[in-house]
């Protein structure tokens, strides 16, 4: 099927409060032209991240359609000149960069090095669901801490039921020896994290008591998605040579508390590979080949909870809002009509 010249998009042209109309608007823009390294993709699926709203709050455009979406499966259409490990018509699955037009739109421009094969078992939604927070546990398990499968211990997960929650316990109950207590509020967020492998769930309030309720001696290793006001309380948590990786970006944090303990204190944005263009970009590609291949194998699942129709402006405002109201479990997918 020939490639049309235009396609619709879900833009925004400046930082507006999902309540106003002008928030995220439907658009038509000329269809991308795949670079050397690039893949053009039809995309089937999307997921909304909480990365989507915050860039639609804080970054402003400045009048230009600015295309958001950093998940996306679909088809290969085009190909780059130097594309050497997908052909037109392999299914697909990703995250793609800040820094490039987002996957809110009928065909997208990737670097293949940051693309996986789509899992077999999986629809384009389930699918959608899986890379940008797979990447971020991935990084946060192997990349930063340097887990292996041998490696015991025990790790916190704050908001567990969430999107990075929720790979962080697959992926570390398949491939690590670590005992992983989650915290989650209501009993909704606390079955979904017990299901994917929390061995303990626990409220978000007063952790210390909780946590010496289970072990008795702390804690080795912390994911951290809100890092604001809880230096204090991972330094007394944590046991001396502790471990804490943060995606998020909290001002004027001080981590002095962590001295006295000796403990690592880690930042992890799965952005930065391609955002940088590293010697090691094409790791992402091989990550998410391996967890398609967990998934095939029945060993991981999606973490999709809610599937919106139509890649429209629409279906993406009620997918911000939920991301804004703070109560996913899961993810939030988007499929194409």
């Amino acid at each position: 099927m020939p490639i049309p010249p235009t396609m619709a998009a879900v833009a925004y042209r400046r930082p507006l409060p999902i309540t106003e109309p002008a928030a995220l608007e439907d658009v038509t823009l000329p269809t991308p032209t795949p670079g050397p390294h690039d893949l053009l993709v039809d995309v089937r699926a999307v997921s909304v991240n909480p990365v989507d709203t915050k860039q639609r709050r804080g970054t402003d455009p400045n009048g230009e359609p600015k295309v958001l979406g950093y998940d996306a499966a679909g088809v290969v259409v085009g190909v780059g000149s130097e594309v050497s490990m997908f052909e037109v018509g392999a299914d697909v699955y990703y995250a793609g960069s800040i820094a490039r037009q987002g996957t809110n739109a009928e065909y997208h421009v990737v670097d293949e090095r940051i693309v996986g094969p789509k899992p077999v078992s999986l629809s384009f939604s389930e699918a959608a669901a899986l890379p940008l927070t797979t990447i971020t546990a991935w990084e946060t398990l192997f990349d930063r801490l340097r887990l292996g499968t041998d490696d015991t211990g025990t790790m916190l997960v704050p908001s567990a039921a969430g999107g990075v929650g929720s790979m962080i316990l697959q992926l570390g109950r398949v491939l690590t020896g670590l005992e992983f207590v989650g915290t989650a509020s209501r009993e909704e967020s606390r079955a979904w994290a017990a299901e994917l492998g929390a061995h303990h769930v626990i409220g978000h309030d007063d952790l210390p008591s909780s946590i010496d309720r289970i072990t008795g001696s702390g804690l080795d290793y912390i994911f951290s998605p809100r890092t604001a006001g809880m230096i204090p309380t991972y330094a007394e948590i944590l046991r001396p040579g502790g471990a804490i990786v943060a995606v998020d970006e909290p001002e004027g944090l001080d981590i002095l508390p962590l001295k006295a303990k000796s403990i690592t204190f880690h930042w992890e944005m799965m952005f930065t590979r391609p955002l940088f263009q590293t010697n090691d970009m094409i790791n992402q590609h091989h990550l998410l080949a391996r967890v398609a291949t967990l998934v095939d194998e029945g060993k991981l699942k999606s973490t999709m909870t809610t599937e919106l129709s139509g890649l429209d402006a629409g279906s993406v405002r009620r997918a911000h809002e939920m991301i804004e109201d703070g109560h996913m479990v899961g993810k939030v997918v988007i499929g194409r009509a």
